[in-house]
């Protein structure tokens, strides 16, 4: 893969070093505003001294790349994956990957038509502990809770109570809570058990309107997903699926996805026993899965888009689209 990258914030330094182990994948030019020139001549330094472009179009049609990842801020993805899309590039669009269904499905059907492939850069789909927890949700019999909560206090929080505002918790840049951190929570439902029947939002609002924190909770047919993503508190975070016959649980940030424990009844054992509470309770048996963590959390991800558009994997890239397009129905659907 020859990658241009289009930004230079933060999430751009974090894929940049996420990229750094797979042989596979080659820097070849950044995009940068002018006024950020000197962030992508730094980024530039740190590939090899790639090509820096403070115009995304010279970019486009002169740069040796087949891919373009977008880092910039929300409401700047639709058009610059668009505009990639008609260059004949592959797209990575950081999430959350469009403001709109009718603008996903657009940019899909552009990168069908044109044999390219585009992915939503969340990178829960892409690590050891959501595999097994798809492989092993069957197990938990009829399902009746998820609840997931994934809760930080923002880096930017302190300069927004003080009056100034970022684009992250900015309404008209797509920034708020649910969009950005609680889109991880969405997309483990999204994956897990498709598009619900309701979806209802219940946001902690700033004074510009944009929601800091909130609780959102899906119906499905015989249980509900509550999902809370906070960027004013704190609180430990953890996901927990709960059937008749067992639960999964993950404890830490969903978006890492270091660990996973299955817990399933144990049918071959009849006798109850009591815990400290004094309540009779059903024998289980567990496993738990820690990942190595020997890389960064969006290595796997790019390790996966790499190898589907070099394999040309059909099947695989549907599950991405299948996810995203749920996704993005959930959220229209508290929109």
């Amino acid at each position: 893969m020859r990658l241009g990258i289009a930004g230079t914030g933060k999430i751009v330094e974090d894929a940049l070093y996420a990229i750094e182990p797979i042989g596979e994948i080659e820097v070849r030019s950044v995009f940068a505003r002018p006024h950020s020139k000197a962030k992508g001549e730094a980024i530039a330094a740190r590939c090899g001294h790639c090509a820096v472009y403070t115009d995304y179009a010279q970019m486009l049609r002169e740069a040796e790349i087949d891919t373009v990842y977008i880092g910039l801020i929300n409401s700047a993805h639709y058009a610059y994956a668009r505009e990639a899309l008609m260059h004949g590039k592959h797209v990575i669009v950081e999430k959350p990957f469009t403001g709109t269904l009718a603008e996903a499905e657009e940019l899909l059907g552009i990168a069908e038509e044109n044999h390219l492939y585009i992915f939503e850069a969340v990178t829960v789909l892409h690590t050891e502990a959501f595999a097994r927890m798809k492989a092993a949700v069957h197990r938990l019999g009829p399902i009746r809770m998820m609840l997931a909560n994934y809760s930080q206090y923002s880096s930017r929080y302190d300069r927004y109570l003080a009056g100034e505002v970022d684009h992250s918790l900015d309404p008209a840049y797509l920034g708020g809570a649910l969009r950005d951190i609680n889109i991880y929570n969405i997309t483990y439902a999204a994956a897990l058990f498709g598009e619900p029947l309701q979806a209802k939002y219940y946001p902690n609002r700033g004074f510009n309107g944009v929601d800091t924190s909130g609780t959102l909770v899906l119906t499905y047919d015989g249980f509900s997903a509550c999902l809370t993503g906070t960027k004013d508190s704190d609180s430990p975070c953890f996901l927990t699926v709960q059937g008749e016959k067992g639960f999964l649980h993950m404890d830490g940030k969903p978006n890492v996805a270091a660990n996973l424990t299955v817990s399933v009844v144990d049918e071959t054992v009849g006798e109850r026993v009591k815990d400290a509470a004094g309540a009779m309770v059903r024998q289980m048996q567990s496993s738990t899965f820690v990942s190595p963590l020997s890389e960064h959390r969006m290595t796997q991800e790019f390790r996966d888009f790499a190898r589907i558009i070099r394999e040309k994997d059909e099947a695989a890239y549907a599950e991405c689209k299948k996810a995203l397009v749920c996704s993005l129905r959930i959220l229209e659907m508290v929109s």
